[in-house]
């Protein structure tokens, strides 16, 4: 049977990083990053939370089967498949798109997420766009069980309940002196966990990396509190869509202060946060913490394809 115990028995606090620019001392602020990305090196950051309470659960129910669902380069496959073979669960990954499955093994070859999911075990099943966004039906969800069986059930992006719990324990007694805190939004589960877990003198600043409004409904399913705002301009383009510009900012940062970003998330956040700093949207004394929510995975794809156009890569 599975066991959770090898990756969620001790507690986990990650260290705190203040970024030194001259661009913070002038304005008058602190900046500082939580390392969420450094908890475990393959399941990192938000998807080590919200996999947790999970995985717990589904140990309990003793279900030895996870089941999830993900694009191409989805950071939760990666990491549901490294959790799942770590602690000794099968894993299926439900992937957009049919022609992945095409010709598999070129489809390994080009795909570093794909393929690491795989090397972990993982089995896919390929669907159209049409199948996938109808993955919520009752049609397919029988179509899985009589494919599968008895499986434990994760959302696509991680996203439920209890990962939202998992999320509610980023922020601790180290992160309390902050007034800020700010999150790259992805479905939303994250940042209402750390909207849960804030503190009253707190405000919950949050990046969508997709384009539309539906991100405030999704918070609000899973948060009372009114401390938050999304800040809706840095999304460049939508989920996975970024320029040269952004490129060439998370290099900088890299060889400025040592952490590396990516272009989906963090990259987009922090590009985000130094831009409002610099036009004084935070009053002088703020102390500002983003959190780093990992999601490193994805940047070998990326890479991929701006080799492809010939263009500057992600160092």
């Amino acid at each position: 049977m599975p066991n959770t115990d090898i990756l969620f028995k001790s507690t986990t606090n990650c260290s705190i990083d203040t970024i030194i620019e001259p661009l913070m001392e002038y304005q008058g602020v602190e900046l500082a990053i939580l390392r969420e990305d450094l908890i475990n090196a393959e399941i990192s950051g938000n998807k080590f939370r919200k996999l947790k309470y999970n995985l717990l659960e589904a140990e309990k129910q003793q279900k030895d089967t996870l089941l999830t669902y993900g694009g191409a380069f989805s950071n939760h496959i990666a990491a549901t498949a490294k959790a799942g073979a770590l602690c000794g669960f099968k894993t299926i990954g439900i992937i957009r798109g049919e022609e992945l499955g095409a010709d598999f093994n070129k489809t390994l070859k080009q795909n570093k997420t794909l393929e690491f999911a795989y090397n972990c075990g993982m089995h896919f099943k390929f669907v159209t766009r049409t199948a996938y966004r109808d993955k919520a039906s009752s049609y397919f969800q029988e179509e899985l069980k009589a494919d599968y069986g008895e499986f434990y059930d994760i959302p696509e992006g991680g996203t439920n309940h209890l990962a939202v719990k998992g999320c509610e324990e980023i922020l601790n007694a180290t992160t309390a002196r902050f007034d800020y805190i700010a999150s790259a939004v992805g479905t939303g589960g994250t940042i209402a966990g750390i909207i849960n877990g804030s503190l009253p003198h707190q405000k919950v600043i949050g990046f969508p990396a997709l384009k539309g409004d539906f991100l405030d409904n999704e918070i609000k399913k899973y948060t009372q509190k009114q401390n938050w705002e999304l800040i809706k301009d840095y999304n460049f383009g939508g989920y996975a869509k970024f320029n040269s510009e952004l490129i060439s900012f998370i290099n900088n940062f890299k060889v400025n202060h040592k952490i590396q970003l990516d272009p989906i998330y963090t990259g987009k956040m922090m590009y985000g946060l130094i831009d409002l700093i610099s036009n004084s949207y935070f009053s002088k004394n703020t102390r500002i913490l983003a959190v780093h929510t990992g999601g490193l995975q994805g940047i070998a794809g990326i890479n991929n394809r701006l080799q492809k156009a010939g263009k500057p890569t992600i160092k």
